[in-house]
């Protein structure tokens, strides 16, 4: 028998260092990384006779409002929109669709059936947003992020599964070849080269000699089935086909992305149920629809003045907002503050839906991603309710995943509502033929034709990290800053969590050092 040394100097030959890590812990020879470190704990009624005015309320802003509470400040959160939420937006029957430069719209899903336009998955490593679900109640289930049965259309549709594993087997081909025919003699043992080569056959499912001839894993045009029913598998593709029909795309490895690895969560009933879940604490301190112009010092505080007309004053500010709208803001920061604010790129994200029967369901297609080459990139299939009567299929996904990334989300963006809606269906008729007339009540956001947004989350260039993003973390006075692009989780509710908690700690201890100035007015 093995020890468990060999063991994992087995794992380390085939998986490298990541390997050996995860399965030690999985021995038990190394402890389990903390899962979340907590919420600030700023002491009950330490905030007491001081004030904060929060600008935002997205996910940043409510959490803030909501730790601040608790350790006893007075605060009022100042909301442009006449909801709350931010970039977290559910969309539910009745609910107007304002966008910029383009016509209103207004839902009518049927009772029960929403549309994420925005936030639409919790990984499960997200223990900030998990932490608060969990602290008020909100009711998670399983959201499917990835499905093998869902298509691929690249010039062909096939499944995900026979994408996957095609390429899988013909990689593993080559990489067979290679060793078969000493070409990796220079850089593997005998014993290393037994042990790849050994592992290659099972990992591309290699015939003898190392040959891929198809796999059951990519699928069967004809299904077993009792009897004498033993199934045909599809025909393998060429490597040449997947290179030339653009398979070799993000969705092969989308779910090895680790903000998208399995398991993934969504609220039951909406997104926006934890950002619900937050106003419901602290909304008597939230005013909707309630746009700012500027925030300036005074003698001991600050003054936000209101687009209406009037100001309120606090103590202290925590601005939420994205960078380009803080650029906008009449306040005296400095030359630095206005240069990286300026510096702050945010890339956009367009989506349609439909209010259909689940016809998807009844081709064995139960949540998950679909993947295309046109300007829509996704189809996304609800997960949930399942075999219900109808539900909202997101027919468009486009966030630069594919294709030309951020240029080709830009001119999905900029087509007209009918052009967007003309190419999902097109899509969805491709993946799913003879479907498509059953699609209805269509609805499209592009964020950065949402108002009080300017995309749908900040791109940070790694040289950036260094200098404009440390200096838009860094407080003006007493302005302080939060929100997604101040995080390493950037379009994440995650981030914007975590980058309040971190603003509410330094502006804590900012009040604790000073005499209590003034309550809000």
């Amino acid at each position: 028998m093995a020890t468990r040394r060999q063991f994992l100097h087995a794992m380390g030959r085939v998986g490298g260092a990541s390997a050996v890590y995860l399965s030690m812990q999985a021995m038990g020879l190394l402890a389990m990384p903390r899962a979340f470190a907590a919420t600030p704990d700023l002491g009950r009624g330490t905030g007491q006779g001081k004030s904060v005015i929060i600008l935002g309320a997205g996910i940043a802003g409510l959490v803030a409002a909501y730790e601040l509470g608790k350790a006893g400040y007075a605060v009022t959160v100042l909301e442009a929109n006449d909801r709350i939420g931010g970039r977290v937006w559910t969309i539910r029957g009745g609910d107007r669709i304002i966008q910029s430069g383009r016509p209103d719209q207004r839902s009518d899903y049927d009772d029960g059936l929403y549309f994420n336009a925005g936030a639409a998955r919790i990984p499960a490593h997200h223990h900030a947003i998990l932490h608060y679900a969990r602290d008020l109640k909100v009711p998670l289930e399983v959201m499917v992020n990835v499905n093998r049965s869902a298509g691929m259309d690249f010039g062909a549709v096939v499944r995900e599964r026979q994408a996957v594993n095609d390429v899988r087997g013909r990689f593993a081909e080559l990489l067979a070849k290679a060793i078969d025919k000493g070409a990796l003699d220079r850089e593997l043992s005998g014993t290393d080269k037994q042990a790849l080569r050994g592992y290659l056959d099972w990992w591309g499912d290699l015939k003898r000699g190392g040959a891929f001839k198809g796999s059951e894993r990519s699928g069967y045009t004809v299904p077993p089935g009792g009897y004498g029913d033993a199934g045909k598998t599809v025909d393998p593709l060429t490597l040449r086909q997947l290179a030339d029909r653009g398979f070799f795309q993000s969705g092969l490895v989308f779910e090895e992305i680790f903000d998208q690895q399995a398991p993934m969560f969504q609220p039951v009933g909406g997104m926006d149920r934890i950002a619900l879940a937050l106003f419901e604490q602290v909304k008597r301190t939230v005013r909707l629809a309630t746009p700012v112009t500027g925030v300036q010092p005074t003698a001991d505080g600050v003054r936000v003045t209101l687009d209406k007309g009037g100001v309120v004053e606090a103590d202290y500010c925590l601005c939420t907002l994205p960078a380009p709208l803080v650029a906008g803001l009449d306040a005296p920061f400095t030359a630095a503050k206005r240069a990286s604010l300026k510096a702050t790129r945010y890339s956009t994200a367009a989506k349609v839906a439909w209010q259909a029967p689940r016809f998807w369901e009844r081709e064995g297609v139960y949540g998950g991603l679909a993947w295309t080459n046109k300007q829509s990139e996704v189809v996304w299939y609800p997960s949930g309710n399942w075999h219900g009567d109808k539900g909202v299929l997101v027919g468009a996904y486009a966030v630069g995943w594919l294709n030309d990334g951020d240029k080709t989300v830009r001119e999905y963006s900029a087509m007209s509502f009918a052009e967007r809606f003309a190419v999902s269906r097109g899509v969805i008729e491709r993946l799913h033929p003879g479907q498509s007339k059953l699609l209805g009540k269509p609805l499209t956001v592009a964020w950065d034709q949402t108002p009080w947004n300017s995309g749908v989350g900040a791109e940070w260039k790694p040289e950036q990290r260094q200098t404009d993003y440390v200096e838009l973390a860094r407080p003006e006075g007493r302005i302080f800053f939060a929100g997604e692009h101040l995080s390493y989780l950037p379009f994440w509710q995650e981030g914007a969590a975590v980058s309040a908690h971190k603003a509410i700690e330094l502006l804590h201890q900012r009040a604790m050092s000073e005499r209590p100035a003034r309550r809000v007015g």
